[in-house]
This record gives C-alpha cells, sequence and structure tokens, in this order.
C-alpha cells in the first residue's frame, strides 16, 4: 500500500519523469542530475493540419504514446521498472485531458512499483531546467521564465522556492509569438516560425514596448502589442499597401523581447544575485538568446541557458523538479488531481 510518510530519500535517486502537459508526451530518467534517458513522442505534426492544438487529438495521442515512451526510456536507459527509485509527472498547467493522461501513468507506475510520487508545477519544471545545464547550480538567482502560458521574472530563493517580481498583465510572449504568426500567414508553431521570418527582416515598424508604463508594479502586456500587429497589416491592406512581412516579424520580436532582457538584468543587479537563468518555450527564440546572452557578458553576470530542447516542453525538466521535490521529502499523495491553470507561487 502507498504511504508516503514511509519512504526515505535517497542521496542520488534514479528518477523517472513523465510530462503531457500539451502536444508532447515525453518520459525521462536522471540519476542524480544526470540524464539517462529522454524520450518524446510529438502530435505537433498533426496538430499543425489544424493551425493550433486541438486537446481532443491530444488527449487521444497521449493516451496512444505514454505507455510506448516510458518503454522507449527505460530501453534507453538500460533499467528495469524496479530500478527507479521515484516517479515525477506533471500535474498542471496545462490541457486537463492532455494532463490526465501522463499524471494518472505515472501515479499508477508509482504505486506499482511502491515508490514515490511527485506532482510538478510546469512551470517550475521550466525554471529546474537551468539545473540540466549546469548540475552544480545553486539558489539564489534571477530567472526569466517566458512561454505560452507564463511570462515572468522570478526571484529563485532556494530549490523549492521562489518569489514573482514581475508577471504579464494579460497575454504570455508565447501566446503573443503565436498569434503574431497567425496574423502573418505563418505555419504552427508560431515562435520559430516569427523567428525564421525576422532574421530577413529588420525592424522598422513602430510597435509598441511589452512593458507597462506608468504602473505601481513591474509588468508586461502582449495583448497591445498583438493587437498593434494586427492593426498595423490590417490598416496597410486597406489602404492598399504592402507591408514587408518580415520587418513586422523582426519588430514585434523586439517589442516582445527587449523588455524581457532589459528587467532581468536590472532585477539582478537590485537584487545582488550573480546568476541569470531562464526557462519556458520563447527562450529557445534565437534573438533572445543572443540578446540576454550579451546583456549578461556586459553587466558582469553568469547567464545559465537550458540547451532549446530543454526549454520546449519536456520530461527531462519535470524529472529535474522532481528531484528537487523528492531531496526536500515533498513527497506527493495518489488521489493528487490535474489542475489547467496553476497559480505561479502555488506549491
Amino acid at each position: 500500500m502507498y504511504d508516503k510518510s514511509k519512504f526515505t530519500v535517497k542521496a542520488e535517486p534514479v528518477m523517472l519523469g513523465i510530462e503531457s502537459s500539451c502536444d508532447e508526451t515525453a518520459c525521462a530518467i536522471l540519476r542524480g542530475r544526470k540524464i539517462i534517458a529522454n524520450r518524446i513522442i510529438s502530435s505537433a505534426a498533426e496538430q499543425a493540419k489544424y493551425g493550433g492544438v486541438v486537446p481532443e487529438i491530444a488527449s487521444r495521442m497521449h493516451t496512444e504514446a505514454v505507455d510506448e515512451v516510458v518503454r522507449q526510456a527505460l530501453e534507453d536507459a538500460n533499467l528495469q521498472p524496479s530500478d527507479i527509485d521515484c516517479v515525477a509527472a506533471t500535474y498542471g498547467a496545462g490541457l486537463l485531458g492532455a494532463l490526465l493522461v501522463g499524471l494518472s501513468f505515472a501515479k499508477a507506475f508509482a504505486f506499482s512499483l511502491n515508490v514515490p510520487f511527485i506532482a510538478v508545477n510546469h512551470i517550475r519544471g521550466h525554471i529546474a531546467a537551468a539545473y540540466l545545464d549546469k548540475p552544480d547550480l545553486k539558489p539564489p538567482f534571477i530567472t526569466l521564465l517566458a512561454s505560452g502560458g507564463h511570462t515572468a521574472i522570478l526571484y529563485t530563493r532556494s530549490f523549492t522556492q521562489f518569489s514573482v517580481l514581475a508577471s504579464t498583465s494579460d497575454d504570455a510572449a508565447g501566446e503573443a509569438f503565436d498569434k503574431c504568426a497567425r496574423v502573418l500567414g505563418l505555419p504552427y508553431p508560431g515562435g520559430p516560425s516569427v523567428q525564421k521570418l525576422a532574421e530577413s527582416g529588420k525592424p522598422s515598424v513602430n510597435l509598441p514596448s511589452a512593458l507597462v508604463k506608468n504602473s505601481t508594479q513591474l509588468r508586461f502586456s502582449y495583448s497591445g502589442l498583438k493587437t498593434a500587429v494586427i492593426n498595423a497589416v490590417h490598416n496597410a491592406e486597406q489602404r492598399g499597401e504592402q507591408i514587408n512581412f518580415a520587418d513586422v516579424a523582426a519588430s514585434f520580436q523586439r517589442a516582445a523581447v527587449d523588455p524581457l532582457v532589459k528587467k532581468t538584468v536590472e532585477l539582478a543587479k537590485k537584487y545582488g544575485v550573480k546568476t541569470v537563468t531562464a526557462g519556458g518555450g520563447v527562450i529557445a527564440n534565437g534573438y533572445l538568446r543572443q540578446s540576454l546572452t550579451e546583456a549578461c557578458q556586459k553587466a558582469g553576470l553568469e547567464l545559465v541557458l537550458p540547451a532549446k530542447k530543454y526549454c520546449t516542453d519536456n520530461a527531462a525538466m519535470i524529472a529535474s523538479e522532481g528531484l528537487n521535490q523528492y531531496m526536500a521529502g515533498n513527497f506527493s499523495d495518489l488521489d493528487v488531481n490535474a489542475a489547467a491553470a496553476i497559480p505561479l507561487q502555488q506549491d
């Protein structure tokens, strides 16, 4: 019988993580912080036919893939299920039906092995991706979080605690990239498409910064930026003018990214930390990575950037965060449910 009070913490556990919050069915296995298996079965190609993620299709494909992706990961690591010391899985935020597939499988797997189960906050997973690049990384540090669901700058105080220093008032940066891509007639996923088009353009279109001015709190807004892109394109069409979509993409990218980079560095200086990390799908953006690298170098800050494959949804980051919670003894009950939305600071 599963009794989390009877589990003990091992010094270097074998952690299996499962991620199924959107269109990626993923499983990774860590020994300590070392990745020994990392598998992903994606439904992105199927979703692209519809211009975005269709929740019903995502849930069905997770159901078909979850057993196989776990089998592949165990095979890659040359392990048997009995070698696993703990199982972690994303419980939110994300598509509810998709989350339930991975979460249910993980809970059943942990129960069958009589090992601890850890329900992972997806956003904390993005923060923990930095430990994959630098296993000896220790808090405190400033984290730039930019994904499809969240945009924030965080003060990571410890392996399990953080504070939100700045966040978005409306849309997240990743969502804005996707909406901008649709306006420009670019294929899904929008982020990489906008970046590719922007490489051949110039930031010559006047667009508002994502930074909210005249606010008592440090906040960003991507709804206004998204609307400005729509208006720029539609107004040109109504006037019968041709608008250079590459210039629009480059201008949007600069307006979306530059404030994030600037405020991240400013907050690192304000809080007296020497290290900056980043996580979330938007951190795979080449312009952001270059801008943040240059800004941190100029400010004398160490920058820990996860590899691009660990910025987008993956199970290695879920296992990494699972390890943080495991070492703290924060084991989950098996009745934990999936959550479509989780406040940033909710444990």
